[in-house]
């Protein structure tokens, strides 16, 4: 049975998957071609897909619009020194890992600004800390929300509105930027009713899926960040999938759904992500959203684990290692990271071996050995490497991730775009704090707590 091959696109082939250690222990490459008689079918949904606009983060039919739009916003950004973007979930994580990846410079010592903070969670404590100590004259506020009424951002945002408000009076809408649907919703309403700049996000993306629109790269560009490569990184990916669907099986990130499907039908119920570019570790928790959000329905889907190399062999590595053989791996490793300084010549006796070595040479020895005591136990692999830690190659890498996510759904049977349990949880949460409309979740949320409470202290 022959391998699958390394990325077949010109314009992405400096960037490969690596397929020696796919394979084993319960996992065979015919686990994996099981999947074929479906690729027809996968196919013509695909096009069907693509062709009727659900599909951008594949088509990517708004670049040039928000390329355009971004441009012009550009000068109002540099007025700033701060941004406090508030959103969560995917309206967060991908504007997170952009920051990590791409300007560390706001984590280390003596940095001078811009600045930008990240409000993700119904946080008093974080939220009040923000809003006393930014100065409000220098600070742009962004709440996204596909929707317009996500409840953890709309009760972010009443808050800050009121701070604008109090500290700057007439001008606090020169201080708001909002990222939502292009016509509906109730931050699209504030908008129109406050003369406030606004960015849409396109019709059919997700959250999980919009890192590389306007919800990611707005703060990617207040912070100076090569936001067009990371466009054009992903045009690099998805562009075949695009203008070719009917070729789908011909891209690597077929390969990937299939082999994933595999994983799952053979009983890897666990997928680790180790990423070892340490600039690029929040892509790790931007990655299993996407994956457990788009693929956990209806008793299916793996497990994705964000791990750090080399952070994570002191942790979470031994379970891998040595726990139940229920994980595959997508290890990430890159070319051209930077080599640090050299170790001095005055190292005590049993560390000469380290002399005249860099500290970087410590990061390809760790991966080198994980990689190999992952395949010892067993454990299925596919490595990612990358040519380069540039913003084209991590948009490349954050496309090929969401368009295998996208196709192991279809394989799965499921629709990868849908969060249906999580909408539960949205309405079951409204409920409880009065909203009306919520009929059926107020008799649940009632008979859940009617139940006799059997506390044990500690």
């Amino acid at each position: 049975m022959s391998r699958p091959t390394i990325f077949r696109q010109e314009a992405f082939m400096r960037h490969s998957l690596e397929w020696s250690h796919a394979f084993t222990g319960r996992m065979t490459p015919a686990a994996m071609e099981q999947a074929r008689p479906k690729y027809p079918a996968l196919a013509l949904h695909l096009a069907s897909e693509v062709q009727a606009g659900r599909l951008p983060c594949l088509s990517l039919p708004f670049r040039a619009d928000l390329e355009q739009q971004l441009t012009a916003l550009l000068p109002l950004l540099k007025r700033f020194k701060h941004m406090l973007l508030l959103g969560i979930g995917g309206s967060a994580l991908g504007a997170r890992a952009l920051q990590k990846a791409f300007f560390p410079a706001q984590d280390r010592p003596e940095h001078g600004g811009p600045w930008l903070w990240i409000a993700d969670n119904v946080d008093a404590d974080s939220l009040d800390a923000y809003l006393a100590k930014l100065p409000p004259e220098q600070t742009l506020v962004v709440p996204i929300s596909k929707s317009g009424g996500t409840i953890e951002t709309l009760a972010q945002y009443f808050l800050a509105r009121q701070w604008l408000q109090e500290s700057l009076g007439a001008g606090w809408n020169e201080h708001m930027l909002v990222v939502t649907d292009a016509e509906q919703g109730f931050l699209r309403e504030e908008a129109a009713h406050n003369a406030l700049a606004a960015l849409p996000v396109p019709d059919h993306l997700g959250g999980r899926y919009s890192a590389l629109s306007a919800v990611g790269l707005l703060p990617a560009a207040f912070l100076g960040i090569d936001w067009k490569a990371l466009l054009a990184g992903a045009w690099d990916v998805t562009q075949n999938l695009a203008e070719q669907p009917a070729a789908v099986e011909k891209h690597p990130a077929l390969s990937l759904a299939a082999w994933n499907l595999a994983l799952a039908n053979t009983g890897y119920s666990q997928l680790i992500f180790f990423s070892y570019i340490p600039l690029w570790a929040t892509i790790g928790p931007w990655f299993c959203q996407l994956w457990a959000e788009s693929l956990g329905k209806e008793g299916k889907g793996t497990m994705p684990i964000a791990a750090v190399g080399v952070t994570d062999q002191h942790s979470v590595n031994q379970m891998f290692l040595d726990g139940p053989r229920d994980k595959g791996c997508l290890f990430l490793t890159c070319d051209g990271l930077a080599r640090g300084r050299y170790f001095p010549d005055n190292l005590p006796g049993q560390w000469r071996w380290l002399q005249g070595k860099h500290f970087g040479e410590l990061l390809d020895a760790e991966a080198l050995g994980t990689c190999m005591a992952l395949t010892h136990s067993k454990t299925p692999l596919v490595r990612v490497h990358m040519a380069d830690s540039s913003e084209r190659a991590a948009g490349a890498l954050m496309a090929l991730l969401e368009a295998a996510t996208l196709l192991t759904g279809w394989l799965m049977d499921i629709n990868p775009i849908d969060q249906p349990a999580v909408e539960l949880g949205k309405r079951l949460a409204n409920a409880r704090l009065g909203a009306p409309g919520y009929t059926t979740e107020e008799a649940d949320l009632a008979r859940f707590l009617s139940l006799p409470s059997r506390k044990e202290a500690f």
